[in-house]
């Protein structure tokens, strides 16, 4: 199955994608009003808008340095996922989603690395918490702020993981304990971009490590993992040869192909995927070039 990841409402319109995911916030903590007509998806401690109008906001280490895209190994501002006002405000969002749209999906939750997050809020919690392990403490916070925005969708819930599937590294890293969150979490969602995907075997070594890591047998033809993934692939000026081979190696593992932020492209990944069975015309979709017409689609 094939989906697009988009922020531009008329692409989630086209009939070629199964499903669509929306972005209601992004990291830059743009806001659009939800739609009935897609996934409507929330960036949730991603917001660079929030961390500029109110630093106070933003997730510390233990020297106290910022989690804000102006440092090194950091793509966009962290909020602390224990400060209340904005947890809420977040809730509410997902609401509003939900309610335009029964299917939600979460994006960028967790803590931004691993000596993340010590501001006196967080050391406090966690002093006063049932907690001896720091690390298990911080993966309750995210666990308890899945479970409540389940509470708020009543469709399925989908939830983006980072890129790692190596044992206990995405509780170390970002407070993601897959086991807990799983019975709140209808489909998990993996982003594995690239600006080429002129090779893919760590496409394929990544997508099956997710697939061992949620509970799916090392062979893609035994058991499936519960819940399932999907894999996100990026598409904007991507060859889309290479997108095709990318996307041929996800959809083995993946329940869902999605390609992000380029409906053009994802589109002529489908096409392209019926140009090497059979010989068509080329054409035009949305103003760019994107494959082979063929029946095979």
């Amino acid at each position: 199955m094939d989906g697009i990841v988009t922020r531009n409402e008329p692409e989630t319109e086209w009939n070629e994608f199964e499903q669509a995911f929306y972005e209601v916030k992004d990291v830059t903590g743009r806001p659009n009003e939800p739609i009935a007509g897609a996934i409507n998806m929330v960036s949730c401690f991603g917001d660079n808008a929030a961390a500029a109008e109110n630093p106070d906001l933003v997730a510390v280490d233990s020297e106290g340095r910022p989690a804000t895209r102006d440092r090194e190994y950091f793509d966009w501002d962290y909020i602390c996922p224990t400060h209340d006002a904005y947890r809420e405000g977040l809730l509410e969002m997902i609401a509003d989603c939900g309610a335009e749209h029964d299917d939600v999906r979460l994006d960028d939750v967790g803590f931004p690395r691993d000596d993340y997050c010590r501001c006196e809020r967080c050391e406090r919690r966690f002093a006063d918490s049932e907690f001896d392990d720091w690390r298990a403490w911080r993966a309750s916070v995210i666990t308890e702020f899945v479970a409540a925005a389940r509470e708020r969708v009543p469709g399925r819930l989908y939830l983006t993981l980072y890129p790692d599937p190596y044992p206990d590294h995405l509780s170390a890293r970002a407070g993601l304990d897959l086991d807990a969150l799983a019975p709140f979490v209808d489909e998990f969602v993996v982003p594995l971009y690239d600006l080429d995907y002129g090779t893919t075997y760590w496409l394929e070594s990544l997508a099956r490590g997710f697939r061992t890591a949620l509970g799916g047998d090392y062979d893609p033809d035994d058991a499936d993992p519960e819940p399932p993934f999907s894999i996100e692939l990026y598409a904007v000026d991507v060859d889309v040869d290479n997108l095709i081979q990318a996307a041929e190696v996800a959809g083995h593992y993946g329940t869902t192909v999605f390609f992000g932020y380029e409906a053009d492209q994802g589109w002529g990944e489908i096409r392209g995927r019926g140009a090497g069975q059979q010989e068509g015309e080329t054409y035009m979709h949305g103003g760019a070039w994107v494959g082979r017409v063929s029946n095979f689609v």
